[in-house]
């Protein structure tokens, strides 16, 4: 089995580079249709500021963050806050894109962040067409998949855009700051603690605690790294028809923000944090 993502049932599938490389090259409105034929769309109104490459301001105040991606941080006026990499190259984009533009907005999960921002998929017109901003986004390397259990639509052709990106050194995939971190080295892990990052490694032992599973990447499990399934996530992988269990052994790639307990940890809430990238 080789680069299976694990999204909701209507999405598993086993995805080859090849299956990858299609997706990404659809048109921006045909991926669109395909991954989200249940978003709910409405009218936005005009853009009238774009605070960085995946947040936008309406022309009626509401804020928008561009679900499912996370762009380069800037600042915004947070003190001591550094600006990540390619930042200012990917608000740039964003405002090249969308800036006073009318758009449209798709909602498939949670609307209304603790923040009051809307929670939305954007759509723009362009001169081919409809443009769906999160995909553009990560086709050019200037955002990454970046999802939360209660968003889950229009993964499964963000991940294909993102990996033909990752593949082709595109944009932040140039850049060591972004690069994909290896389980195996635990100390450097740790240096990430923190920071959202992408972790390439094979579970050595799979096994279920107190209610959670634990994927361990090493042998000394208080010094590895480890990816921790908590009990609400693991009922997701069971209605996905997934047994995290059965993967001892196989090469993964885990998303997520790295903590230090016990060594360098990623939780796992959902799970398309974890892709399959081979099974032995």
């Amino acid at each position: 089995m080789v680069n299976t993502i694990f999204p909701r049932p209507d999405f598993l599938r086993n995805t080859s580079l090849v299956h990858l490389a299609t997706l990404a090259a659809l048109s921006s409105v045909s991926t669109a249709v395909l991954a989200c034929p249940d978003l709910a769309m409405v009218p936005g109104g005009v853009v009238v500021q774009v605070s960085d490459g995946d947040t936008i301001v309406l022309d009626d105040g509401r804020v928008v963050r561009m679900i499912g991606t996370q762009a380069p941080k800037l600042p915004l006026g947070r003190e001591g806050f550094p600006t990540w990499p390619l930042g200012p190259e990917a608000k740039t984009a964003l405002e090249a894109m969308l800036l006073n533009k009318s758009v449209q907005l798709g909602f498939g999960g949670e609307r209304v962040d603790r923040y009051g921002r809307q929670l939305a998929h954007v759509f723009v017109e362009g001169p081919d067409g409809p443009l769906w901003a999160q995909h553009a986004m990560v086709a050019q390397g200037l955002a990454r998949v970046y999802s939360f259990p209660d968003n889950r639509e229009c993964l499964d052709l963000l991940f294909a855009a993102e990996g033909r990106a990752r593949l082709s050194g595109l944009g932040i995939w140039h850049d060591p700051y972004y690069s994909v971190r290896a389980a195996a080295a635990p100390d450097q892990l740790l240096g990430r603690a923190g920071h959202y990052e992408l972790v390439e490694g094979r579970i050595v032992l799979a096994e279920q605690r107190s209610g959670r599973i634990y994927l361990n990447f090493g042998r000394f499990w208080k010094e590895d790294f480890t990816a921790v399934i908590e009990a609400p996530a693991i009922k997701m992988f069971a209605a996905s028809g997934v047994d995290p269990l059965v993967l001892e052994g196989a090469l993964v790639r885990v998303r997520g923000w790295v903590d230090d307990r016990d060594g360098p940890r990623i939780e796992i809430t959902h799970p398309e944090q974890l892709e399959v990238l081979t099974i032995r």
